[in-house]
C-alpha cells in the first residue's frame, strides 16, 4: 500500500491536471470501460470479459464525441493491458487522455509541455525530431537508412538481438536501437518531447511530408527521467486510411499467432461522418505520480497496487 504522503500529492496532482483543463475551456467527459469494440494494436493485448473488451484507453469513445460536435474535451480514467507488469506498468492503470480541434502537431506538443510544466514545475521541455536524436546517438538517418544498414549498426553498437527478432522488419530494427540506444539519452535533465517519427510508424497519426521530401508520421511522445509520459498524435481523420491501417494491425497479429481483433465500426462510421482536424494526447497518471514523489515504481502511488 501507498504511503498516505504520496497518496496526498496524488490527490493533488488530480487538482492540478482538472484545473489545468478546465482553465483552458475543455469539458470533462466519461466513457464506457467495457466495450463491444476496441482499436486493434500490434503491440498491446486487450483484457475481455463476456466477449466485451476493457479499454486499452478511451480513445475510441472520445473522438466519436468529438465527431458529435465536443470541441476539447479529456478524461481521467482507468485503462487496461493484458500481460503489462512492472516497475512501469500495470494491468490496470490511470490515465488522462484528451482531444482539441484546431490543434495541429506543434499545437499538441505545446499543450503537453504546458502540462508537464504545470504539474511537474518542471522548466520547458526540448523539442526534439526523432531524426535528430537518432542521428546523435545511433549515427544513421532512421528516415532513410536501410534494414540492412540498420541491422549492421545495431552489431557495431554491440546491442543484444531478441531470439524473436524478425530479420527483414525495418520497424523492429528502429525500436530495438531506438530503446536502447536513444530512450535512455530523453529527458534527462529537461523533459524532452519526441516528434515526427517514421511515416511507417503513423499508428492513428496523419503523414504529412517535411521540407526535405521526407514524409513523417506526426506523433509525439514525452520522456522525462527515464520515464516515458505521454504519447500524442495529429490525429488521422480519413476513415478509410484507419481501417486500411487497423486491417494492416490485425493481419500483422495473425501473422504473428495472435488473435484477430474486431474493427472499431462505430468509430469508422463517425469518422465517415467527419472527424475534424485535432490533436490527441494520452498521459500515464502513475507514471507521472511517481515522478512526483521521487519514486521508482508506480505501484508507490496506488492506493492499492495490482498484486
Amino acid at each position: 500500500m501507498a504511503k498516505l504522503a504520496n497518496l496526498r500529492r496524488r490527490s493533488e496532482l488530480l487538482r492540478v491536471v482538472r484545473n489545468f483543463f478546465h482553465d483552458r475551456g475543455f469539458v470533462e467527459v466519461e466513457t464506457p470501460l467495457l466495450a463491444a469494440e476496441v482499436i486493434p494494436e500490434l503491440h498491446i493485448e486487450p483484457m475481455s470479459i463476456d466477449a466485451q473488451y476493457l479499454q486499452a484507453s478511451p480513445e475510441l469513445h472520445m473522438k466519436r464525441l468529438v465527431a458529435a460536435g465536443m470541441k476539447a474535451i479529456f478524461q481521467i480514467t482507468r485503462s487496461f493491458r493484458d500481460g503489462e507488469r512492472g516497475t512501469l506498468h500495470s494491468p490496470e492503470f490511470a490515465i488522462v487522455e484528451w482531444y482539441r480541434i484546431g490543434d495541429d502537431l506543434q499545437a499538441g506538443i505545446q499543450l503537453l509541455d504546458e502540462l508537464c510544466q504545470a504539474a511537474l514545475a518542471t522548466p520547458t521541455a526540448k523539442h526534439t525530431t526523432y531524426a535528430t536524436a537518432f542521428k546523435q546517438h545511433v549515427g544513421l538517418c532512421p528516415h532513410t537508412s536501410t534494414t540492412k544498414q540498420l541491422a549492421a549498426r545495431t552489431k557495431e553498437l554491440e546491442i543484444v538481438v531478441p531470439d524473436a527478432m524478425s530479420p527483414d522488419d525495418r520497424d523492429q530494427w528502429l525500436n530495438l536501437l531506438l530503446a536502447l540506444q536513444v530512450e535512455p539519452h530523453l529527458g534527462q535533465d529537461l523533459p524532452e518531447i519526441l516528434y515526427d517519427y517514421p511515416a511507417s510508424q503513423a499508428a492513428l497519426a496523419k503523414v504529412a511530408m517535411r521540407e526535405n521530401g521526407i514524409l513523417v508520421a506526426e506523433r509525439f511522445e514525452l520522456y522525462y527521467r527515464d520515464v516515458e509520459l505521454a504519447n500524442g498524435y495529429h490525429e488521422l481523420t480519413d476513415a478509410a486510411e484507419l481501417r486500411s491501417r487497423l486491417q494492416t494491425v490485425n493481419q500483422q497479429r495473425v501473422e504473428d499467432g495472435r488473435q484477430e481483433l474486431p474493427l472499431p465500426e462505430s468509430l469508422l462510421a463517425a469518422m465517415q461522418t467527419g472527424l475534424p482536424d485535432c490533436a490527441g494526447c494520452a498521459l500515464g497518471l502513475d507514471r507521472l505520480a511517481m515522478l512526483a514523489v521521487g519514486a521508482r515504481s508506480i505501484e508507490k502511488t496506488m492506493a492499492i497496487p495490482d498484486n
